[in-house]
C-alpha cells in the first residue's frame, strides 16, 4: 500500500474562550496540531500508512507528543530532535487561525531552527510514494525554507509524488523574503497543490481578476479557478492536479464548495451551515482527502468529493486533527450530492 510521509512543525493551540473563565478556572484547553500533522492524522484515521517528520525537543514533551501520535497511528521515526523548544500558538475558541487575533509564539522553534544537512532523506523517504508539506514550513525560518527544497529535491529524485498546501500566514513571514520570492522554487518540484486562487496569487504570483470581488458569483470564482490551475500548470509543468476551495462566513455560518483541475475543471457539491463550531484544520483535511483520493486510483470527482465533504465535517469537530471515518464521509457526501 503507498505510505504517505507528511513534514512540518509540530504545534501546540492554546484555545482561551472569549471571556475570561478559563483564567478563573485554570483551564486553557490545549490541541496539538500543525497543518501536516493534522493531514497525517486524517490519513491515519482513513487507515492509511502515514509517517510524520519535523524537529521537536528532546525533552518529556516532545516524548509524550510523540507517544500522542502513535496512538493516532502515525509513524514517528523520522522525527528529528534537536533544538529547545516546541512552537506555540494562541487562538480564542470558535475562530480561524487567518483571524487577526491569533498570536504565534514559534520565533526560536526546534523546527524553525532546522538546517540544511540534518536530515537524513535518503532514509527519512526510505519506502516513501508521497511527500507532503505546506507554505507554512517554509514560511518560519529562511533555513527551514532550505530544509523544505532538500526534501524535495530529494524526493523528486526518488519519482515520489509531492503536494503542497499553499497557506498563507501573513504574520509568519517575518524573515525578509516574501512568499513569491521563495514559494515558486518549492512549487516547481510539486506534482500537486492545493490552495485557494488567493493565495496563489500572493504566493505565486498568478494573476486574479481585479473585478472578481465585486462579481462575487460562484460562476466567476470557478472560472477564475480555472485561470488560475491552467496558469500554475503553464509556470510549474511537473503540476499535473490544482485543488482550490471556496469558504465564504455568511454571519455565524458558512457557504463552501471546491474545485479540482487536471486537464478540466471538476467542481463539487455545495455545503453549508448556519453555524460552525471549529474552523481550524478544514483544509487540512481538505488536502488530506486528495491525497486518499489521487493515491488510491479514485476519480478526480470522486477525490474531490470525499475530500470536500471531510472538510465540512471538520468544521463541527472541537481541536485541530479530525476524527472522522470514511464511512462517516461517505455518508456526508449521500446527504449533500446524493
Amino acid at each position: 500500500m503507498n505510505k504517505t510521509l507528511c513534514f512540518g512543525e509540530l504545534l501546540l493551540r492554546l484555545s482561551p474562550s472569549a471571556g475570561d473563565e478559563w483564567l478563573r478556572q485554570h483551564a486553557l484547553p490545549a490541541f496539538v496540531g500543525g497543518a501536516e500533522a493534522n493531514v497525517a492524522t486524517a490519513l491515519a484515521k482513513w487507515e492509511q500508512p502515514v509517517g510524520y517528520c519535523t524537529a521537536l525537543p528532546d525533552n518529556y514533551l516532545s516524548k509524550q507528543l510523540a507517544t500522542y501520535l502513535r496512538a493516532k497511528n502515525i509513524e514517528t521515526t523520522a522525527i528529528h530532535y534537536s533544538g529547545k523548544r516546541v512552537g506555540l500558538y494562541y487562538l480564542q475558541q470558535g475562530t480561524d487561525v487567518k483571524n487577526a487575533a491569533v498570536v504565534y509564539d514559534r520565533a526560536g522553534s526546534s523546527f524553525a531552527e532546522l538546517q540544511p544537512g540534518m536530515i537524513n532523506w535518503e532514509k527519512v523517504l526510505e519506502g516513501i510514494s508521497w511527500f507532503h508539506f505546506s507554505a507554512i514550513a517554509a514560511s518560519l525560518t529562511a533555513s527551514a525554507a532550505a530544509v523544505c527544497e532538500e526534501a524535495l529535491q530529494a524526493a523528486s529524485q526518488k519519482g515520489i509524488t509531492i503536494s503542497l498546501d499553499l497557506n498563507y500566514r501573513n504574520k509568519l513571514w517575518q524573515y525578509g523574503k516574501r512568499p513569491n520570492e521563495i514559494m515558486p522554487g518549492l512549487a516547481k518540484y510539486c506534482d500537486v497543490i492545493m490552495g485557494n486562487i488567493w493565495s496563489a496569487n500572493v504566493m505565486l504570483g498568478i494573476p486574479i481578476d481585479d473585478a472578481l470581488v465585486q462579481q462575487d458569483t460562484k460562476q466567476a470564482y470557478l472560472q477564475q479557478a480555472t485561470d488560475t490551475s491552467q496558469a500554475i500548470q503553464q509556470c510549474f509543468p511537473k503540476v499535473k492536479t490544482i485543488a482550490n476551495t471556496f469558504r465564504f462566513d455568511r454571519g455565524e455560518g458558512i457557504q463552501y464548495y471546491t474545485s479540482l483541475y487536471t486537464d478540466q475543471l471538476f467542481v463539487s457539491a455545495e455545503y453549508g451551515s448556519d453555524k460552525v463550531l471549529d474552523k481550524v484544520g478544514s483544509g487540512d483535511c481538505f488536502m488530506a482527502g486528495l491525497i486518499y483520493g489521487l493515491s488510491n486510483g479514485h476519480s478526480p470527482q470522486q477525490t474531490l468529493g470525499f475530500a470536500t465533504a471531510a472538510a465540512f465535517n471538520k468544521l463541527f469537530i472541537p481541536g485541530d486533527t479530525t476524527d472522522q471515518t470514511v464511512a462517516q464521509v461517505n455518508a456526508t457526501i449521500k446527504e449533500y450530492a446524493g
